[in-house]
């Protein structure tokens, strides 16, 4: 089944050659309503992300029409005014029609109290929205832990080096539809200073985990009367992300050590070992099902 994007954005060239069918938008005229899946990308490189996240959506056999929400209080620095203006929507916009689905993803603020990110008081404000108004989200990363603290003051934790690698994950609760066809072991990759721990989560009656690293910690949780999951890793990473993340900190910060369970042999030189792409495909299929109503 094809996707439905903006005309224009960057990515279609990338996806079509990797030959993810893509639909133009005169395929939201057809009767049966595409399911709504909206993106709201908080990392700096738009792009990429964009990309990252749309590969993975396009393994879904359902017609889905993605779009991508932005902020008004937050001007961002490494993506063009005119790609913003062109390919984004605020709430406001976005919420005249039926959303289905949220994705909201990473942000490079981890280091900072979430009370001064410039932009928190307007995420917390589509945190409640989404909570009323849309069927199932996805939190990635900085944005777990955000929505963790929004909605239960969950405190997250600095690390004394970065989480940085390709880590063993175990589902827990391997009987749940987002786990559907997944091994008793998948590898989950994760790139962040802080964490969120497991004893406060266990405090929040309306809070599971249901996939964890013996290494990494606290990977999934779900919220028990929402339909929503945290995922502290990323799952929607391509092959070469930490690798250029891991060059672009080399010999700038002494926190950051060569991602673990990631090149092969553990050398740099010799180049990533991809181990997650087939989980991932397998999570964001079972997420799409879920945000239907498949269960």
């Amino acid at each position: 089944m094809p996707l439905i994007l903006p005309d224009g954005l960057p990515a279609i060239d990338m996806l079509k050659r990797e030959n993810i069918n893509i639909e133009d938008m005169l395929a939201k005229e057809d009767n049966k309503r595409p399911l709504r899946i909206v993106i709201l990308n908080l990392m700096p490189f738009k792009a990429t992300t964009e990309t990252d996240f749309i590969r993975l959506l396009s393994n879904s056999p359902l017609l889905l029409d993605i779009s991508f929400m932005k902020l008004k209080s937050h001007v961002s620095r490494h993506t063009s005014a005119e790609h913003i203006d062109r390919f984004y929507h605020t709430l406001e916009e976005l919420s005249k029609e039926k959303i289905d689905g949220l994705i909201v993803t990473g942000a490079p603020v981890e280091d900072m109290p979430f009370e001064e990110v410039d932009y928190w008081k307007e995420l917390q404000e589509i945190f409640n929205w989404a909570r009323e108004n849309v069927r199932s989200t996805l939190y990635i990363c900085w944005a777990a832990q955000a929505g963790l603290y929004h909605f239960y003051d969950i405190p997250k934790y600095p690390l004394p080096k970065k989480m940085f690698g390709i880590f063993p994950t175990i589902p827990l609760k391997p009987e749940l539809p987002i786990f559907r066809g997944f091994d008793d072991v998948f590898r989950m990759p994760q790139s962040r200073h802080t964490e969120i721990r497991r004893e406060d989560i266990e405090r929040v009656a309306d809070l599971e985990i249901i996939a964890e690293s013996e290494e990494s910690g606290v990977s999934i949780v779900r919220s028990r009367s929402k339909r929503e999951f945290f995922i502290t890793g990323h799952l929607e990473y391509a092959p070469n992300t930490l690798d250029t993340e891991y060059h672009r900190d080399l010999g700038k910060r002494d926190d950051v050590e060569v991602p673990k369970y990631y090149y092969r042999e553990d050398n740099p030189a010799k180049g990533p070992l991809v181990t997650w792409r087939s989980h991932a495909n397998l999570l964001f299929m079972n997420w799409v099902n879920w945000v239907l109503g498949g269960e």
